[in-house]
């Protein structure tokens, strides 16, 4: 049994074992309500849902063959409800809670097939449905979890089908199907032990290759580095260590972190389209989860991953620093937190797993933990003191996770941390981040210190010291002023103290400890308390009546649990004679101080007393409370509207005076909180009690009367509640070395910790005393309150309004708390049969639950309900305008109907209060100090309690209110009918706190009694319709049928669906801008929750008279949605929407459907031409959804058959409808001209202004009604756009599809009047009519259906001629689109070409004359190259390989173009189809038949060709251009007669421009991985032509540097690579030197795993060469680049270089010292300085032992001459900047002489120096 189970209170704890028998009941009559035969019998299981969900909730024990036999009908349903969104949802979500908690328990097999088939058919296919988008989300992220869930029961071999079946979508890496296929392989793909040999080292070599061809996307990364860590963590077979520097490169890459000064992230990421990253999108935005697990699942003994691990953190650690913040810290944080998440769980598995002897080699021994912590405190010593307040937290929790594992390692840092915030003077968030750590590790601390204390060893004193010097700190941090810093101390205190097991009683304990040492510091602790409290200023102001919460209080009530936590902690620890100290104080303070802005705080502290030790506590202080409360009542005025006596009339108009009513406000609520727990203590009181809350209710002061209420609640629930007594109390368990607690783990299993469970927790439960006296209360203050109720409505016993109000005031404010007090201890009202039967309902029992002992019967709760009602008419009549009154009633109402909901807002509230657990008051499983592991996180003894209280609560709550959901034939009793109807009209009230009230319970109370809805949706629409009604009453009415409750009803109900849809259409009458609000917004919540239409609604036609038939709504609607009745736009739209709605979910239907869809499409097609922008707006997205045109009807003679000879019947088929509407005369123009008016087209760019044409126009209610989910969903373009050459533009692909399905459906008649209305749109000077015209075109071309070759296709081919040699430019991104969608392949991953494919490449590839302008020339490369990234690369035609071949060698002859923007076009160009051919050679073409060898050979021996074209004399050409740029400068400095560059060199220019346009092309588009070898042969052009006087040309250069830098090479690439880069260091040219050093700082950073060591040396000589180059700028450059390669690239390197460079400066200073003038020369001095300069600022923020005597010989050369001089002072001022923080410690390190060598070189000599 779940220990919070076990300890309930023992009535309900002996109940709860009747659950499993229970549980199976219910299991057995859900599947005999399921009925395969009937799928629509799924509907009617769902009320079962809730059920089960109750066992998983409150954690019974049911037998695992029950829950195998749930799982297997839930997923038998599941399958069979395909197109049921709700079912799927419901049992889908049901499914994967259950396998979360008993999926272990369970043998199954699921198949991942039918799970694939649901997320294709619901989400991935163009047709959708109508469900809204709410609901599509929903579905989507239920079927999403399921699959996750259900991943480890695959069966055996699945993995390998998976495999197979995405395999082939990751062919093409630059179509979007990639990216679909790698998020169903994250998704789908299994690592789960039957499917273990399915990865293999060949397995995981190739996902690697396939990871790397995609570059810079993070969706991309993000899959991959999932898929590959799932595969880490679960197989071991797999050598790993091969893949370790390939792994840890990319690792290393995807952190964006900036290098040097340059930005952090990547220029050109490659974007996703927006439905896979909406799909696919991961909790977690960046990769850090799934590198902190592979990382960690990598690590075994003796394994090279270690290593690899601490070279990523020493690039990592200086990003944590708090100086060095920015957008990675982020994704910094997070991979800290997972890093120290998962190594917790991977060594909780080891410590508990059954591991095998194989898997034993793989296990951390105490080396191995020791080494991971050791590198993990590099970044927690960074980070804690972030100003980011995520990653000091996660720090905070990461020190105390790790210090379990290695004591020795992480105490001694938290020690030195917290002695460095206590001195230094910095930041106070400083101090409290110190003391958050302190208080996370506290039980570490302490169980350390005393494991060591027994071995003797000098650390446990220290670590005793810091205890003990963060408790008397701790007493500083106490401040009124700082919030922050006082919580983190009340934790610290709550902490420390809830590990000792008691406090100051025995002599053996440690020092701090004995009982002189702690009354000292409990003296201090009180005086620090107090005078907090007096200074605390109430955040709230105090709101008058009612309304006030009952606990508001200052932020030590508000904003976290633990100021009562650590009361409660500390004083029921305390020994006797320490308690009797603290209480006397206590009390004093209490008893002397009135403070009103503490109420609480002080309430708690009482409570916190009185819980520990009821008996003393209440002598001091419930005893003088209650004598001062009762001294100031007397004398004073009363009302006399309490008990029996007659009203004084002359007393009511007397008051209290405010000093009076302030005391006593205080002293009555602090009284009514310290007396929470009192339990029995308070019978001897009773006297003073009853007559306390007496005079309380008859003080002529609302804010008393308040007052009293709270007191009677709370005494009420003391009574009769059960809580537990010893919660904070040491219990009798041995203690671990005598002073600590034993904590335990709610997962206790018997075996492991019998003790936990033999102390379970003392409950109160009521005796009989205590309840009599309940009984008494009730009598007086509940039943006798309900008489005077009766008897001020009936009789009207007062003259004056002003007394009757203050008197129902008083008498409802009584009825409420005592309701309130009793909560579900007083019986709720008993149900009826429907159909009148008078035998007495029998509850079913599921789980027990009970807050205490029963009072009262439901006799009572049954009158007060009739009363009431009766008292809420007469208010309803009489006093219709007084809020307080009418919101009082609705609480009572509430409170008597919603039974269980006060017990439900009280576990809420405080499940909130818990959210935040702090990691104080837990030990992680692992716990290495003794060695003693647990299942589960342990907690203290009192918080286990504290969760078991909860648990109780929760329980309380659903025990009762399930009873009867699952019988049909009951329906609530006549009286709570009554109350509903008294709520209904309290909703639509003129006030809004009252409505607002009364909604929520309305919503609440029909919620439980779903058969009441309909009554409730009739009369609430009909508000709507009635054109009288008030503008409150629409409001209210809107509020409530907006509720999910009812949303979720009118799917079911007929009815009800009719009746709120013709209510909403027919509301345009009211004129209020307020209630049209609400009516489109209640309208845009049906629609994205619309979740479909019961089947019966269908089946019932019109013969049935009293329910309203399918077929007339959707007549009455069809009339509202023409545009010639005079509706408003809003409601056109509306009807027409749902119009739309009924239609689509009448799919399945077809004997009505095919009729109905034939109507509406042709309804919206007339609409196309509507006049309303938004009516066009919802057709384009209804025609989209409704033409589902068949490609099948491509050949013309089947379109004219089924044309000619109509289907038998009178009904006319699609098609037949639409042609006809088609054939009107002008209809197309006129459609074709409205459509254009929707493109609007910005002034300043030209270019489109919003994704979508209407949306400039549109407000955000209007957009949610006429956007539907799948615009986005069918996204095209199908691959990635990057070409800017043709980006923007306003072509709506939405738009192309319209016209490509009506073609399909109607065949050739639309083409024909296309093709005559479109005439003349082509010729049209005006863009947005272009626009139309371009999309008409698309989806003519993209259609298919031939027709008429000849004719049509002439037509087309001359139109697109005429497009492409047209001058004007304006509108080529929209016939980009065109022709871009005209040629996208067909299929899902793009493999089929459209039919006219063929035909637009021959017209393309046509060469133009060469008269033509150049815009048209760039014009037709713009739309080359689109059409050739639309073209598969893998599964090319041996036709289109030819186009390559030809459109390659007329781009190589044009490379030197006169014109730039031509140029640019040919690169771009180039690019795609030099990649496009090189990928299809890569994939081989075992598909090709042997027809085209001799075309094959062509194309090879073309494509050898074309690279070497590319990069042969590429270096020479760099060389000449630069040659001939200093030529020229010179020639114009000699002589003016020579005229510039010669042809030639202008040529090699240009085609050098080309060339980067082609590298830029490359890389920005993620197509380099098969073109690097072309690019490396490119990378001494891109260095050296950075700096030239061709301004166009260096630009160039620049770009596709910054691009490069980004690249990633693999091997046999990266040697020549290395090889091409080194060569250039010794270019005479300076800047390609500096060039070549910025390259390199980028270079070896990405590339640090992969290169071997000969090859880093290499570099790093190289860089050492430029330290002494004849020019300054180099060498400092060379200096900054060698600082940041020591701080990761190589220890040995670096510590050699070290020593060397202080070496050979101390040799020069010597020199330099004996003769004046040396034989060294500046630069060799310089370099020897530089070298100095690289050492020291390699380590900003630390000492290492070397950095002083480095530092003081730096400072040593302040005298030589200028470059050196302002280096040393550079370098100086730099250090001291870095190390300013902690420089008062740091400073120890140097010496006096090196102390003053440093000063020197700061203080300078002259202004100027």
């Amino acid at each position: 049994m779940h220990l919070y189970n076990a300890w309930l209170p023992p009535a309900v704890a002996d109940a709860a074992r009747g659950e499993p028998s229970a549980f199976a009941g219910a299991v057995r009559e859900a599947r005999d309500a399921w009925r395969p035969a009937d799928p629509d019998s799924a509907y009617t299981t769902l009320k079962w849902i809730s059920v089960f969900d109750l066992f998983i909730k409150a954690k019974s024990d049911v037998a695992p063959e029950d829950v195998h036999a749930l799982v297997e009908l839930g997923l038998e349903i599941f399958h069979a409800s395909q197109n049921k969104f709700v079912v799927q949802i419901k049992w889908g979500g049901l499914l994967v809670r259950l396998l979360k908690k008993h999926g272990k328990r369970i043998s199954l097999v699921v198949q991942w097939r039918p799970l694939y088939d649901t997320l294709i058919r619901t989400h991935f296919k163009r047709n959708m449905g109508p469900e809204g988008w709410k609901v599509r989300q929903q579905h989507f992220e239920t079927v999403t979890s399921l699959v996750r869930a259900s991943r480890s029961l695959f069966p055996e071999g699945a993995a390998a089908e998976i495999w197979s079946e995405f395999r082939l979508l990751l062919e093409n890496p630059w179509h979007n199907s990639a990216f679909e296929g790698v998020g169903f392989l994250r998704l789908i793909l299994p690592a789960n032990s039957r499917n273990q040999d399915h990865f293999t080292t060949d397995w995981i070599a190739e996902c690697l290759d396939i990871w790397g061809s995609v570059t810079n996307c993070n969706f991309w990364d993000v899959q991959w580095a999932s898929i590959i860590a799932r595969c880490i963590k679960s197989s071991r077979s797999v050598d790993w260590e091969k893949f370790l520097p390939l792994l840890f490169t990319r690792y290393l890459n995807m952190f964006e972190v900036p290098i040097s000064s340059g930005d952090g992230s990547y220029p050109f990421p490659l974007e996703v389209p927006r439905n896979t990253r909406f799909l696919f999108s991961s909790k977690t935005r960046t990769p850090s989860k799934a590198i902190a697990k592979s990382i960690v699942y990598l690590l075994k003994p003796k394994g090279l991953a270690l290593d690899h691990f601490e070279k990523l953190i020493n690039f990592l650690e200086q990003f944590y620093h708090p100086s060095n913040g920015g957008r990675w810290t982020y994704s910094l944080e997070r991979f800290l937190r997972y890093l120290v998440l998962y190594f917790e769980r991977r060594l909780q598995h080891e410590q508990f797993g059954a591991m095998d002897k194989k898997d034993g080699q793989f296990c951390l021994g105490k080396e191995e933990r020791a080494a991971f912590v050791k590198v993990v405190l590099k970044l927690l010593d960074r980070g804690q003191y972030s100003k980011d307040d995520s990653l000091a937290e996660t720090v905070s929790i990461a020190t105390s996770i790790l210090s379990y594992v290695e004591p020795s390692l992480v105490l001694p840092f938290v020690a030195t941390n917290f002695q460095l915030a206590l001195e230094t003077t910095t930041a106070t968030h400083q101090l409290k981040n110190a003391v958050t750590s302190v208080a996370f590790s506290g039980r570490a601390l302490l169980l350390s210190s005393l494991c060591l204390s027994q071995s003797d060893d000098s650390t446990a004193d220290t670590f005793n010291d810091l205890i003990v010097t963060s408790l008397s700190n701790a007493l500083l941090g106490m401040d009124a002023n700082d919030p922050p810093k006082t919580i983190a101390t009340m934790q610290l205190i709550g902490s420390i103290f809830s590990n000792l097991a008691t406090v100051g009683s025995s002599d053996g304990m440690p020092v701090f400890l004995q009982t002189t040492s702690l009354s000292n510091w409990l003296d201090e602790f009180f005086c620090r308390l107090f005078s907090v409290l007096q200074n605390l200023e109430s955040s709230s102001p105090i709101n008058e009546g009612y309304q006030s919460s009952i606990m508001s209080g200052t932020f030590l009530v508000e904003d976290s649990p633990y100021y009562f936590c650590m009361l409660e902690i500390l004083l029921g620890k305390l020994s006797k004679p320490l308690f009797d100290q603290s209480l006397k104080k206590i009390a004093k303070f209490v008893n002397a101080n009135i403070l009103p802005g503490a109420t609480s705080e002080l309430g708690l502290l009482c409570c916190a007393c009185i819980h520990s030790y009821p008996e003393e506590a209440s002598l001091y202080l419930v005893k003088p409370i209650l004598m001062t409360i009762i001294s100031s009542f007397e004398g004073t005025p009363t009302t006399g509207y309490v008990g029996r006596e007659v009203p004084n009339k002359a007393a009511t108009k007397a008051t209290l005076s405010p000093a009076l009513e302030t005391a006593l406000d205080f002293y009555l609520r602090v009284l009514a909180i310290a007396i929470s727990y009192a339990g029995p203590v308070l019978l001897s009181y009773r006297q003073e009690l009853k007559n306390i809350i007496t005079s309380s209710f008859q003080a002529p002061s609302w804010k008393v009367n308040g007052a009293g209420d709270h007191l009677l609640r709370s005494l009420l629930g003391n009574l009769v509640s059960y809580y537990p007594i010893d919660q904070y109390k040491p219990f009798s368990c041995q203690p671990i070395a005598n002073v600590i607690e034993p904590w335990g783990c709610s997962k206790a299993h018997q075996d492991r910790e019998v003790e936990m469970l033999n102390f379970p927790p003392k409950w109160h439960e009521p005796s009989q005393d205590e309840l009599s006296f309940a009984n008494e209360l009730l009598e007086f203050h509940f039943q006798s309150a309900l008489e005077d109720l009766l008897t001020i409505c009936q009789t009207k016993i007062h003259c004056e309004t002003g007394d009757e109000k203050e008197h129902l005031k008083v008498t409802l404010l009584r009825i409420h708390s005592a309701l309130q007090g009793v909560m579900s201890c007083l019986p709720e009202m008993r149900p009826s049969y429907k159909d009148g039967r008078s035998k007495v309902v029998e509850p079913r029992f599921f789980i027990s639950g009970s807050a205490g002992s029963t009072v009262g019967d439901a006799e009572m709760r049954e009158k007060a309900a009739e009363l009431v009602h009766v008292a809420c008419r007469y208010l309803l009549k009489e006093r219709t305008d007084d809020s307080i009154l009418l919101a009082l009633v609705v609480r009572v109402i509430d409170a008597l109907v919603n039974y269980g909901s006060l017990e439900y807002e009280e576990w809420a509230s405080h499940l909130q209060a818990w959210k935040l657990e702090s990691a104080s008051i837990i030990e992680p499983p692992c716990n290495f100090i003794i060695p003693f592991h647990a299942q589960g996180k342990k907690r203290p003894r009192w918080a286990l309690v504290d969760k078991a209280h909860l648990h109780n609560t929760w329980r309380c709550s659903q025990s009762s209110y399930h009873k009867y959901r699952t019988n049909v034939d009951i329906s609530p009793s006549r009286l709570m009918v009554d109350l509903m109807n008294d709520l209904l009209d309290l909703s639509l009230h003129n006030y809004e706190t009252v409505r607002s009230y009364a909604g929520r319970s309305l919503t609440k109370f029909l919620k439980r009694w779903p058969s009441l809805i309909s009554h409730c949706v009739l009369a609430l629409t009909a508000n709507l319709r009635n054109s009288k009604a008030h503008e409150h009453t629409v409001l209210g009415s809107c509020s409530i049928l907006s509720s999910q409750t009812v949303l979720r009803h009118l799917t079911a109900d007929s009815v009800s669906l009719s009746s709120f849809l013709m209510g909403i259409l027919e509301s345009s009458h009211h004129e209020s801008l307020k209630c049209q609000k609400a009516i489109t917004e209640l309208f845009v919540k049906y629609n994205i929750h619309f979740s479909g239409i019961s089947r019966n609604f269908y089946k019932n036609t019109e013969r049935e008279a009293d329910k309203p038939g399918f077929l007339s709504l959707v007549s009455q609607i069809n009339a509202l949605g023409y545009e010639t009745n005079s509706l408003h736009w809003r409601y056109n739209l509306m009807a027409n929407r749902v119009l739309l709605l009924l239609t689509l979910a009448l799919r399945s239907e077809s004997d009505i459907y095919s009729q109905i869809l034939a109507e509406t499409a042709g309804h919206f097609l007339r609409n196309l031409k509507s006049q309303l922008p938004h009516s066009r707006m919802l057709a384009i997205s209804a025609l989209n959804t409704l033409l589902q045109g068949s490609p099948d009807k491509a050949s013309v003679q089947d379109s004219q058959q089924s044309l000619d000879c109509p289907e038998e019947g009178s009904t006319l088929s699609t098609g037949e409808i639409l042609n006809n509407i088609i054939r009107e005369d002008g209809f197309m123009s006129e459609t074709l001209n409205s459509l254009s008016h929707v493109h609007i087209i910005s002034d300043n760019d030209g270019s489109s202004k919003a994704s979508y044409g209407a949306s400039s126009f549109q407000s955000g209610s209007d957009k949610a009604i006429t956007y539907f989910y799948f615009d986005f969903s069918a996204s095209w373009p199908r691959t990635p756009s990057w070409i800017s050459l043709v980006g923007g533009g306003s072509f709506y692909p939405s738009f192309a599809r319209i016209f490509k399905r009506l073609i399909q459906q109607c065949g050739m008649p639309v083409v024909s009047s296309l093709q005559n209305a479109l005439e003349d749109f082509l010729s049209s000077k005006e863009r947005s009519r272009q626009c139309v015209a371009a999309e008409a075109m698309a989806g003519m071309l993209h259609s298919d259906v031939t027709g008429n070759l000849e004719s049509g296709n002439n037509w087309l081919v001359l139109q697109l001629q005429k497009i492409m040699l047209a001058p004007s430019v304006e509108s080529v991104p929209e016939w980009a689109a065109c022709i871009r969608y005209a040629v996208t392949g067909k299929e899902r991953s793009g493999t089929r070409a459209p039919v006219l494919r063929q035909k637009l490449l021959d017209c393309l590839s046509m060469s133009v004359p060469q008269s033509v302008a150049t815009s048209v020339l760039a014009k037709r490369y713009s739309f080359l190259s689109v059409t050739l990234i639309e073209i598969s690369a893998p599964k090319m035609s041996p036709a289109e390989e030819q186009y390559h071949v030809k459109i390659l060698n007329e781009l190589l002859e044009n490379m030197s173009h006169p014109s730039a923007q031509v140029r640019e076009a040919i690169g771009v160009t180039m690019c795609v189809a030099c990649s496009n051919m090189r990928l299809s050679e890569l994939l081989g073409h075992e598909n090709s038949p042997d027809v085209c060898g001799d075309v094959r050979m062509a194309e090879q021996t073309g494509n050898e060709n074309w690279s070497k074209q590319l990069t042969d004399g590429a270096t020479e050409l760099s060389v000449s251009i630069q040659n001939s740029i200093s030529k020229q400068l010179e020639a114009t400095l000699d002589s003016a007669t020579e005229n510039g560059l010669d042809k030639k060199e202008e040529a090699d220019t240009k085609r050098m421009e080309t060339i980067f346009h082609f590298v830029i092309a490359s890389l920005k588009s993620g197509r380099s991985s098969v073109l690097l070898d072309v690019i490396i042969g490119l990378i001494y052009p891109v260095l050296s032509l950075q700096e030239t006087s061709n301004k166009d040309l260096s630009l160039l250069a620049k770009s596709a540097f910054e691009l490069l830098k980004w690249r990633i090479l693999r091997r046999p690439y990266l040697e020549t690579a290395i090889m091409a880069i080194l060569s250039s260091a010794n270019d005479p040219n300076w800047r390609t030197r500096s060039a070549l050093l910025s390259y390199l700082r980028t270079f070896t950073y990405r590339h640090t795993f992969i290169l071997s060591a000969l090859e880093k040396t290499q570099i790093w000589q190289t860089i050492e060469k430029l330290l002494v180059d004849s020019q300054v700028e180099v060498r400092e450059h060379a200096a900054g680049v060698l600082a940041s390669l020591m701080k990761g690239i190589d220890k040995d390197l670096s510590k050699d270089f070290r020593d060397r460079s202080y070496a050979q400066a101390q040799r020069i200073l010597d020199a330099r010292r004996r003769t004046a003038k040396s034989s060294h020369s500046v630069a060799t001095i310089h370099g020897a300085v530089l070298a100095l300069t690289a050492s020291v600022l390699s380590v900003p923020y630390d000492m290492p032992s070397w950095l002083p005597s480095h530092v003081t010989l730096l400072a040593r050369f302040i005298r030589e001459p200028s470059p050196i001089k302002s280096t040393v002072t550079k370098a100086v001022a730099e250090f001291k900047r870095t190390h300013a923080d902690t420089w008062s410690i740091q400073k120890e390190a140097f010496t006096e002489d090196e102390l003053e060598v440093v000063r020197d070189t700061s203080s300078s000599s002259s202004y100027f120096a």
